[in-house]
């Protein structure tokens, strides 16, 4: 009776520990030429200031859905913003005439398919869920 109250005691504890964090990376199509991207080179991307990529393609940035989690954790990490400042950036620069956000999707999976059939597209998207079709150009900070 002992061995199974502490059994069951464990699983509690371990229930209640926070899950890791997920573990976001930047994938690309593998036809883009690229490589690698650097942090700066990934917030110039999805700030709409480089509009190609280093290999002459035009930059197609995908953002996901506002109200995914992964979203606000690629921002805050990323340039250290909430989604709704990145939504007043984008606001302003949209009035303005100077560039367009990033396309949008529901989710990664949507994400990785539109990546895999578009040479100069990027998307944020779970380590778990990369597959041949694309390939990982950026590790995200946790």
């Amino acid at each position: 009776m002992r061995a199974l109250l502490q059994k069951l005691l464990l699983l509690l504890a371990l229930s209640a520990m926070p899950a890791m964090a997920a573990d976001w990376v930047l994938v690309a199509n593998p036809q883009s030429g690229l490589k690698a991207l650097s942090h700066d080179e990934v917030v110039n991307i999805y700030l709409g200031r480089y509009r190609y990529l280093a290999s002459g393609l035009t930059a197609e940035p995908i953002d996901q859905a506002m109200d995914a989690p992964i979203r606000a954790h690629f921002y805050r990490h990323l340039v250290d913003k909430s989604v709704g400042e990145i939504n007043a950036y984008w606001s302003r620069l949209t009035f303005s005439g100077k560039t367009r956000p990033p396309r949008v999707v529901h989710n990664s999976e949507q994400a990785l398919q539109l990546v895999a059939r578009t040479p100069g597209a990027l998307a944020y998207v779970e380590r778990s869920k990369v597959d041949a079709r694309v390939m990982v150009v950026f590790q995200l900070p946790e």
